[in-house]
C-alpha cells in the first residue's frame, strides 16, 4: 500500500499546504481538534509538532506552544493516544516533527512502531545526523513504512542536498533562511535561493518551510517549490482564540480562501 504521504504528491503536484501544529497546544486535548479542523479547512498535510525543551530549529512563537504543551502535560505516549483517537477519521497524512532525545528515551523502534501504528507517515528530527540515519535507523523507517524527511537550507552544500533527498522519503523539506521558524529571509536572498531549488533535480517534491506566513508568502514559495510549510504564524493565531476550530478554520481559509 501506498504511504499516504506519496499518495498526496501523487495527485497533487503544486500548492500542497503543510500546516504545522503543536501537540497539546493550546490545551492538552487541543491536539485532535485541531488536527481535524485542519483536515476539514482544507490543509493537505498536518505536521505535528512534539514538544520538547530545548526545540533548536524553532523559534519563540512555536517555543513558546512548546513550554505551554509541556505545561499542560503532553508527553509521547499520549500523543499517540491522541492520534489513535482520531485514526479513522483522519485522512490527510501526518508528519511527526520532533527532537532526537526523547525519541531515543522512547526507544526508536517503538517510537517508530507507535508512530506507524497510529497512522503517522513521516518523521522529521532535524537534529538527526544524517550519517547515524543511514547507519543505525533507515532499516527500522522501512521496516514500519515510515518516510525521514530532511531538512536542507541556503547554507547546505550542493552535496548534502543530494545526499538529504537520497536518504529523504514523502518529500525534501527547504528551509528558507539559515535561522529558526517564524523568521524571513531579505526577498532577493530568499528568491535566488528558491530558483536554486527549482533548477535542482530532486527525486522527492519540494516543500518551502520557515518564514512564510500568509497567502502571498505561501503562493510565492508554491512558485519554486510543490507546496509550503506554515507554522509560527498559525501557532499565533489559534494561541488566545476562544473557538479554536473557528480560528482553525479562518486560518487556513486566508492562505487558501474556501472557492479554491
Amino acid at each position: 500500500m501506498m504511504n499516504v504521504l506519496d499518495a498526496v504528491f501523487a495527485e497533487k503536484k503544486k500548492n500542497v499546504l503543510n500546516i504545522y501544529c503543536t501537540a497539546g497546544f493550546p490545551l492538552m486535548e487541543s491536539t485532535t481538534e485541531v488536527m481535524l479542523a485542519l483536515q476539514d479547512a482544507g490543509a493537505d498535510i498536518i505536521e505535528l509538532g512534539i514538544p520538547y525543551s530545548d526545540p533548536v530549529a524553532d523559534g519563540p512563537i512555536i517555543q513558546q506552544s512548546n513550554m505551554q504543551a509541556l505545561q499542560n502535560g503532553i508527553t509521547l505516549t499520549k500523543i499517540f493516544e491522541q492520534l489513535t483517537q482520531i485514526k479513522n477519521r483522519l485522512h490527510i497524512p501526518v508528519v511527526l516533527m520532533g527532537y532526537i532525545n526523547p525519541v531515543l528515551q522512547y526507544g526508536m523502534e517503538n517510537f517508530c512502531k507507535d508512530a506507524a501504528a497510529c497512522g503517522v507517515s513521516g518523521i522529521i528530527l532535524p537534529d538527526l545526523p544524517m550519517y547515524e540515519f543511514e547507519k543505525y535507523y533507515a532499516s527500522i523507517f522501512k521496516k514500519y513504512k515510515l518516510n525521514c524527511i530532511f531538512l536542507i537550507s541556503p547554507s547546505t552544500s550542493k552535496e548534502r542536498m543530494k545526499k538529504a533527498d537520497a536518504l529523504s522519503g514523502g518529500f525534501l523539506y527547504a528551509v528558507s533562511s539559515s535561522t529558526t521558524t517564524g523568521t524571513q529571509n531579505s526577498s532577493e536572498n530568499k528568491i535566488n535561493y528558491f530558483k536554486k531549488l527549482a533548477a535542482a533535480k530532486f527525486k522527492n517534491p519540494l516543500l518551502i518551510g520557515f518564514g512564510i506566513q500568509d497567502k502571498t508568502g505561501f503562493e510565492e514559495a508554491c512558485q519554486y517549490a510543490s507546496g509550503a510549510i506554515i507554522g509560527s504564524a498559525f501557532i499565533q493565531h489559534i494561541s488566545t482564540a476562544k473557538n479554536v476550530q473557528k480560528a482553525v478554520k479562518e486560518f487556513v481559509h486566508t492562505i487558501r480562501p474556501i472557492e479554491q
